[in-house]
């Protein structure tokens, strides 16, 4: 199956369009993770639909958007990483980098690692407005959630990007900064006027690449009283993977 992930055909289909998008991807993740639960009615209605091609392979599949071969073949993340930051570590304990300098959120719940195919499943849901990745990404989610949050906050855009992709910050995008800027670009980004007083908070994104967009906003958080701030999110980017 890994050689099927690699087709021109699959490349095709998450081709990025010619026209703007018009879908904000954070909100769709984190309004698909709390309805990700009430499953039970899409399931029975899959079941009597005839099977679907795999949005990666091709083959008919009634396992979701994706195959179970195709699942499989995912660049999962091992268990082997910091609980912190969600970074490779040999023995599953706190990196260095954290217990030098921890972060302002307190773990990192992630599932994949950002690489092929799944940059090519986020890029799709957030630049080709393919929706019916939102769930299936959302799902996988879900499964590793362990502990309730008090709220759930997706991460903010300014108006003007989610109008262009889909509250509140306006610095240039994260995405065309190099790792060591991305820090300063984001520093006092965010603020939160709502009292968190005691709360556990959890931040739902997409991907988390240097953690920089995460870590000032869950420094707003606290500042509002967070008691304690974990981290969602689909994929976590690795460093040798840029």
């Amino acid at each position: 199956s890994k050689r099927l992930l690699q087709t021109d055909r699959f490349k095709t289909r998450l081709k990025k369009p010619d026209s703007p998008p018009g879908v904000q991807t954070h909100f769709c993740i984190g309004k698909y993770f709390i309805a990700g639960h009430v499953m039970n009615i899409r399931s029975r209605m899959e079941c009597a639909l005839p099977a679907q091609p795999c949005l990666l392979c091709g083959a008919a599949s009634r396992d979701g958007v994706w195959c179970g071969a195709c699942d499989t073949a995912l660049p999962y993340l091992s268990a082997a990483r910091c609980p912190v930051c969600a970074l490779p570590t040999p023995d599953g304990s706190t990196c260095g980098r954290c217990l030098k300098r921890p972060p302002q959120f307190d773990r990192t719940v992630a599932v994949f690692a950002y690489a092929f195919p799944v940059d090519k499943l986020v890029q799709a849901l957030k630049f080709g407005e393919q929706l019916l990745l939102a769930p299936q990404l959302a799902g996988r989610l879900a499964q590793r959630i362990e502990t309730r949050p008090d709220c759930i906050v997706a991460m903010p855009l300014h108006p003007a990007r989610l109008r262009e992709r889909g509250c509140v910050r306006d610095p240039p995008p994260q995405s065309a900064l190099p790792w060591k800027e991305r820090g300063r670009n984001m520093r006092k980004a965010f603020a939160c006027t709502g009292d968190l007083s005691g709360k556990h908070v959890a931040v739902v994104d997409d991907v988390m690449t240097s953690g920089a967009s995460i870590n000032e906003l869950a420094e707003a958080l606290r500042q509002a009283g967070a008691r304690e701030v974990s981290a969602w999110v689909v994929a976590r980017t690795l460093p040798h993977a840029g």
